[in-house]
């Protein structure tokens, strides 16, 4: 499934944001600015995905998403760049990078707190491979509203195959899991390298393989 989809003329806008209003939005540290000077070309709002331009109703958690197209300095970013810029615009985002002929796409699930409405719960940035600038782009996926639209879009950047009614609460508490798991493993294959005494080795290679089944299945969607 890709994550590249062609979206419609009429959510057009192409706007420069400039890095100043995001500065701004969420009180950049000295050390964040740098890191957007360094990595960061230009920030463009491309496409307003919304009622009128989309033709889909709006739910609450999803009143419009946007797409922003980041052109960056090399491919390095940075997530506290991309989890500055979700901070700083109220709406989901659905990020387009671009470096040196390539393209990623990026996005976070972010949702409405529930403890205050006001503010936004953002997970972790989901990522996609790096492909061709000029790559073929797919149709948006089918929807009946907005709220659908970007789960489609979020479910295609998962490293995980989707389960039958599996919901998106469900879907990225095991993708959590399965990145848990991911880490424990690497750092256990560390350990056994460095480790010398035979009865601890032994013990690792069992706690591996035990991490290996769980992290086995979490991926599997039956």
């Amino acid at each position: 499934m890709t994550a590249l989809y062609q979206y419609p003329d009429q959510a057009k806008l192409k706007r420069v944001v400039p890095k100043s209003r995001i500065y701004d939005a969420v009180g950049a540290s000295t050390a964040l600015k740098e890191r957007f000077v360094r990595e960061v070309d230009q920030i463009v709002w491309s496409y307003k995905l919304a009622p009128e331009t989309v033709n889909l109703p709006a739910t609450k958690a999803v009143p419009e998403l946007q797409v922003f197209r980041l052109t960056l300095k090399n491919r390095d970013l940075s997530n506290e760049v991309l989890r500055a810029i979700d901070r700083a615009i109220p709406f989901p985002l659905i990020f387009e990078l671009e470096h040196d002929g390539k393209i990623q796409v990026a996005a976070a699930r972010k949702r409405p707190s529930e403890a205050d409405s006001g503010k936004w719960v953002v997970s972790d940035h989901l990522r996609s491979e790096w492909a061709s600038s000029d790559s073929s782009r797919a149709s948006l996926p089918v929807a009946l509203n907005l709220g659908a639209l970007y789960e489609q879009i979020l479910t295609a950047l998962m490293p995980i195959t989707a389960a039958p009614s599996e919901d998106m609460d469900t879907r990225m508490e095991r993708l959590e899991a399965v990145k848990a798991k991911e880490r424990e493993i690497k750092q256990l294959k560390t350990k056994l390298k460095r480790e010398t005494q035979f009865n601890i080795k032994m013990t690792l290679h069992g706690q591996l393989r035990e991490a290996q089944a769980a992290f086995e299945h979490l991926k599997k969607t039956e």
